[in-house]
Order: structure tokens, then C-alpha cells, then sequence
């Protein structure tokens, strides 16, 4: 039986994780589901925001469902307790190093964005981030005595960005692959002006793309692309990029798409076993008021089934359930506007639920 672990986590993480689970049900199928804490749940049952027991279901399912990690009442641990690094730990200990975030923009919802409906209308971005490399966990790092220059001999703060050649082909193919189901463009962002880590990307990636001759292949600085990204966002169709660039550019690429509370997520690693989780954070400060969105992470189980369950068909299904739940005008209060109708968590559930059936 499909194994699914489910790591519901901190502020609205058990709450959104809830409506997917009720939407997963729905779909008829024998799933084995076995939750764990994680996070500062996980600290709080056990001491570390990725207890032992949690890292090991991890591992032995086939695929993992997880909310958000993130509350304030933990700022003050040191850092290596602290609830984020539970998701940095299971990328790690799972070898998830490709992480695919759509920003698809629903016609009923270009009202919703920041940008002007003409500018946005049809949008359909892939950002494909690196995870396991990069400025985020390159070592050396830290606090030292500064060596040199002009401060000399006061306390400086450093961390070492790095890349190897094989991280970066291996997420180059993610990403030439990815295009040949879509528009058969590539995007490459880097700073290969001023970094030496980024020119050694653009060469590599660069190599790469021998090997997909019926992709195009586009270099754009990351300043160049954050701009872009909401000059003219239709003109990307996958952007592939390093670990710290892809965390910016695709929370940016979110608000494109009216709230961040729609953008699911999957990390990947080289056999298709993933962690699917919302894009967004775990928004303490509306935690247990019953009004986040949980379509992101019921959008995030449909990708979750897609990717490395097999089931496509059960995918398309809740897809379509969302779309068509969004058609009749219901909106939780990050989406909504005039002439919608306003409903909570539960209700947003529930709907999908019925739109399935």
C-alpha cells in the first residue's frame, strides 16, 4: 500500500494539512497515512524540530505531505534547534535537490494580483530551484575576527557559496526535461557578472543544453529577472536557478498569481520520491482562526500524486475539483475581492471535497 507521511507542523500547517488529507480521501484510494511533529511541534514532543522517529517515516514513505515549520516562540533556541531547520534536515537526509514551484494564474483570479489582468492573464511559470547547495549550506561559515581590509580585527559574520559541477547538471536536466513537456524555454538565472560560483553555473548549464537541442536556452541576470518578472512574466516559461535566487524569485512570482496561499510546491529527489508542501510560511499571527487558504497544499497533494505516486488521473481530478470551486466564487480572505464570497478554511475544504464527488 502507497505510504504517505504527514508532517503537519507549526501555525496553519495543521490546519491546511487537514483539507488536503479530507481531499486525498475523498479520491477513493488506499492510502496508508502516518503523521509525525515536525518543526516546533517537533521540538516541543521531542526536543529538535526533526525528531528521530520523524526522520525515519520520512524515509520509509513513498512520498511526503507537509504543512509549514516557523513560530516565534522558538526565536530565541540556537539556530540548529530552531523549527526551519527541520525542512533544510529532510532535504538533506532525503536528497531532495529539485524543487518545482508552478505560478499559474487562474482566469477567476487575475482581479486578485498586484499586476494588471492584461500583464498577468495566462500566466503559467515553472521556477525550478536548486535545494541542497549554494550560499545556504556551503561551508565555511560563521563568526570571526575579520582578516583584513578596512575593518580589520572586528567581528564579521561569513558564509561560503558554492556549487559542484554535478549539482549543476543534475538540475539542468530537471529543467531542460521539464521544458519539453511545456513551451521548450529555458530560462538560466544568475549573477555571473560579479560571482564566479554563477559563471561556473552559466558554463555548466550552458553544456547541458547540448543535449536538448529542441529547447531554447535564455541567460538572464537574477536583478534582470526579478524585474522581468513583473515587467512581462508571460515571456518565462521554466526558470532554473540556484538555491538562494530561486527563494526570492519564486515567493515574487507567487504574488503574481494573487496570493501566495495558491503556489504548491515539490522537492524532488533523482527517483521522484518527494516533499510536497505550500510555498508559504506558517503564518502564525492567523493560525487557528480558521481563515488560511488551503489550496496550495491541496494543490501541492495533486502534485504529490503526479510526481511520484503515478496517479495523474487522481491529480487532474482535484485540479479540476479547485478550479471548479474557484468558478463559483469562493474566495478565503487572501483572494478575496468584491462581488466573492468569503469563506474560511474548513468551507474551502469542503468545497473541493464536493467538487470532487
Amino acid at each position: 500500500m502507497t505510504k504517505i507521511a504527514i508532517l503537519p507542523g507549526d501555525g496553519i500547517g495543521p490546519e491546511i494539512i487537514d483539507q488536503a488529507v479530507r481531499v486525498l480521501d475523498a479520491l477513493g484510494e488506499s492510502f496508508e497515512m502516518e503523521r509525525a511533529p515536525v518543526g516546533g511541534a517537533g521540538y516541543a514532543a521531542h526536543g529538535h524540530p526533526l525528531p528521530e522517529a520523524t526522520l525515519k517515516l520520512a524515509k520509509e514513505a513513498d512520498a511526503v505531505l507537509f504543512g509549514a515549520v516557523g513560530d516565534y516562540r522558538y526565536d530565541t533556541l540556537e539556530r540548529a534547534l530552531r523549527p526551519e531547520q527541520a525542512i533544510l534536515g529532510l532535504r538533506k537526509e532525503l536528497g531532495l535537490f529539485a524543487n518545482l514551484r508552478p505560478a499559474i494564474l487562474y482566469p477567476e483570479l487575475a482581479g486578485a494580483s498586484t499586476l494588471k489582468p492584461e500583464v498577468v492573464s495566462g500566466l503559467d511559470i515553472l521556477i525550478i530551484r536548486e535545494l541542497t547547495g549554494d550560499i545556504y549550506f556551503g561551508k565555511p561559515r560563521g563568526v570571526r575576527e575579520c582578516p583584513d581590509g578596512p575593518f580589520k580585527g572586528q567581528r564579521e559574520g561569513f558564509d561560503t557559496m558554492r556549487y559542484a559541477e554535478g549539482e549543476i547538471r543534475r538540475i539542468a536536466h530537471v529543467a531542460f526535461q521539464a521544458a519539453q513537456k511545456r513551451d521548450k524555454r529555458v530560462t538560466s538565472v544568475d549573477k555571473a557578472n560579479v560571482l564566479e560560483t554563477f559563471q561556473f553555473w552559466r558554463d555548466i548549464v550552458t553544456d547541458v543544453h547540448k543535449e536538448y537541442p529542441d529547447v531554447a536556452l535564455e541567460h538572464m541576470y537574477v536583478d534582470n529577472a526579478a524585474m522581468q518578472l513583473v515587467r512581462a512574466p508571460k515571456k518565462f516559461d521554466v526558470i532554473v536557478t540556484g538555491n538562494m535566487f530561486g527563494d526570492i524569485l519564486s515567493d515574487a512570482a507567487a504574488m503574481l498569481t494573487g496570493s501566495i496561499g495558491m503556489l504548491p510546491s515539490a522537492s524532488l529527489d533523482a527517483n521522484n520520491k518527494g516533499l510536497y508542501e505550500p510555498s508559504h510560511g506558517s503564518a502564525p499571527d492567523i493560525a487557528g482562526k480558521g481563515v488560511a487558504n488551503p489550496l496550495a497544499t491541496i494543490l501541492s497533494a495533486a502534485m504529490m500524486l503526479r510526481y511520484s505516486l503515478n496517479k495523474a488521473e487522481q491529480a487532474d481530478r482535484i485540479e479540476s475539483a479547485v478550479k471548479s470551486v474557484l468558478q463559483q466564487g469562493l474566495r478565503t480572505p487572501d483572494i478575496f475581492e468584491d462581488g466573492t464570497q468569503r469563506v474560511g478554511t474548513q468551507e474551502m475544504g469542503d468545497a473541493v471535497v464536493r467538487a470532487l464527488r
